[in-house]
């Protein structure tokens, strides 16, 4: 892969690129990412990427594209089903240079099951999302393309079409012009387009580029200064570390949005006449600790177990500010939060026991991600555990 860098930028210059200050490299034990050459300023431009040079539902061969429109198949699915048919050496440069099915065991989606059913909750929630998209896209491609049915040691047409799924999943830009606007079912999240040399930014919670396109194609801008060695990063967005795992398979050490769910301490603690009070009023599940507090629907849920019906109500309804039943619903989250906080210690312990016979020789590799995501979780616990124990001592 380090030996098709240099013929994949040739490829992209020739093609308009502009680079002003950065080169893609590999970075050890984390694929290839883009690194300042010189030092950079805020406020530099140090990537153009022309329109033309942009790959979406409007590159595709007209045939192909009439084919995914007579669908319901999603932006994405249409352009995972491009490049999955595509045979020319049109894009082959630039093919040369995306993760190949080896460096994508970091997404739970290649994991055994015996270990995806070890996610954390919110994780497994956007896992299954994953699978039911991916699904949808590959019924609806399968059905215009029977050509992406390949019987040859398995099926290596639906093999191929779910890596080029994953990979654009992972590695598209938002973009909108006038055909995805049109496209049937468009949706926010059809607005995409995969571009040369930005799909190699890795990522960082705060990034360190200002993203933005217009009619000329898309512009990235330092917003920090960066010395000569450092890496580059963008933002893929405000994301906790459970859609960065299952999204893009990686976790992060340090990630100023992350937040975890709270449903499995929280709803095995709610009888049933709690679970339907709180269905009624749309507050059942989806209870989450951020790296400062838990939301107000935790705190909804909280304050119909310690509290009368009738106070609950006025917190719900806006007429009670909560504060003299405050105390009680600290100590029961704190009860909580420590139950779930041995829960995950016994997890941590379990993960690196499991025998899985199936992917062998990546099982500690992923094994190890998964005990990472767990252990984040638990510094959120620690953190909020931390605050509600000087809270009571005060």
């Amino acid at each position: 892969m380090v030996e098709s860098i240099p013929d994949f930028l040739d490829w992209a210059i020739k093609r308009g690129v502009k680079l002003n200050g950065i080169e893609p490299q590999r970075i050890p034990g984390r694929g290839i990412g883009v690194i300042a050459i010189r030092d950079i300023q805020p406020d530099e431009i140090i990537l153009e990427v022309p329109t033309k040079c942009l790959r979406t539902i409007t590159t595709m061969p007209k045939a192909r594209l009439r084919k995914c429109a007579e669908t319901s198949v999603s932006v994405h699915g249409a352009i995972a089903a491009d490049l999955t048919l595509d045979k020319s050496s049109k894009y082959t440069p630039w093919d040369a240079i995306v993760p190949s099915s080896g460096d994508l065991i970091g997404m739970p989606f290649y994991w055994p099951p015996e270990l995806q059913a070890l996610l954390p909750p919110h994780s497994r929630q956007l896992l299954a999302k994953q699978k039911a998209k991916l699904e949808r896209d590959w019924s609806q491609m399968f059905t215009a393309f029977p050509e992406l049915h390949v019987e040859d040691e398995g099926d290596l047409g639906r093999l191929e079409y779910e890596q080029n799924w994953l990979l654009v999943n992972s590695r598209t830009f938002y973009y909108l012009n006038a055909a995805l606007k049109k496209w049937r079912g468009s949706t926010k999240d059809d607005h995409m387009t995969l571009q040369p040399v930005a799909d190699l930014f890795n990522h960082a919670d705060e990034g360190g580029c200002h993203v933005a396109f217009g009619s000329d194609g898309f512009t990235f801008r330092a917003t920090r200064p960066h010395k000569k060695g450092e890496e580059v990063h963008i933002c893929y967005g405000n994301h906790g570390g459970d859609f960065l795992l299952v999204e893009y398979g990686f976790v992060m050490a340090e990630n100023c949005w992350d937040e975890t769910l709270l449903d499995n301490v929280m709803l095995a603690k709610l009888d049933e006449k709690r679970k339907e009070r709180l269905e009624e009023i749309g507050f059942l599940g989806s209870y989450v600790l951020d790296r400062n507090m838990v939301c107000h629907r935790t705190q909804v849920a909280l304050r119909l177990m310690c509290c009368k019906v009738s106070e609950w109500m006025r917190f719900v309804n806006g007429n009670d500010d909560g504060e003299a039943s405050q105390n009680a619903v600290d100590a029961l989250l704190l009860q909580l939060l420590q139950e779930y906080a041995a829960w995950i210690d016994d997890m941590i312990a379990r993960i690196p026991m499991l025998k899985i016979v199936e992917h062998e020789e990546d099982l500690d590799e992923m094994k190890d991600i998964l005990v990472q995501r767990w252990r984040q979780i638990r510094q959120l616990l620690d953190k909020r555990i931390r605050s509600l124990e000087q809270g009571a001592q005060t």
